[in-house]
């Protein structure tokens, strides 16, 4: 049997009138919601570019940024809680606190490697059967993952790390409760 399904929640979307809704359908669900970074890893970036640390210290605290976001996440989706630890995780129904996992992860650390490839990360560590990576703009769903990477609409380590996953890499936007619904709801037809 297949772990949860990983939802990634790009940072774009904490603003977005839909956040709570969306919140909904990955809880009812059963997914795993891994944050972006949003805002706290802007303020990582202009941190770097203000102080020169070096991008292994921006990768550190960038994953520390997502932690932020997955409590925000928390507050917002009081049904999900934040979880850091495997056991948890498998389980679904949860918001990933990246950094007891990531921090350790066998990832490039660079700012190629956001919020999008340890969202894939997960899912392997898990043993996902899918992915769905929300965006709050519009994503052509027949764009492979190197031409998605080459607009910058996915970070451009996601397309390297996808040949470790054996489930299903979706890139959704702009992300609707209905779409996430049916991303989600597509999945456990093809499990079952």
């Amino acid at each position: 049997m297949a772990g949860p399904v990983v939802v990634k929640f790009g940072g774009s979307l904490l603003g977005s009138p839909n956040l709570a809704a969306l919140l909904a359908v990955a809880a009812r669900r059963g997914a795993v919601v891994a944050p972006g970074g949003g805002r706290f890893a802007d303020a990582v970036r202009d941190a770097q570019a203000d102080l020169g640390f070096s991008d292994a210290a921006a990768h550190r605290m960038a994953i520390l940024a997502m932690d932020q976001t997955a409590e925000l996440l928390g507050d917002a989706a009081p049904d999900l809680p934040v979880a850091g630890a495997l056991p948890r995780l498998l389980r679904g129904g949860a918001i990933w606190r990246p950094s007891p996992l990531a921090l350790e992860a066998d990832l490039p650390r660079s700012w190629d490697v956001t919020s999008d490839s340890l969202a894939l990360w997960l899912a392997i560590e898990i043993g996902a059967a899918r992915v769905v990576i929300l965006k709050s703009a519009a994503v052509d769903r027949g764009a492979g993952l190197d031409a998605l990477s080459q607009a910058g609409v996915v970070d451009g380590h996601l397309p390297r790390i996808a040949g470790r996953f054996h489930g299903e890499t979706v890139v959704l936007g702009p992300a609707t409760p209905t779409a996430l619904d049916e991303a989600l709801c597509d999945c456990e037809r093809r499990a079952a």
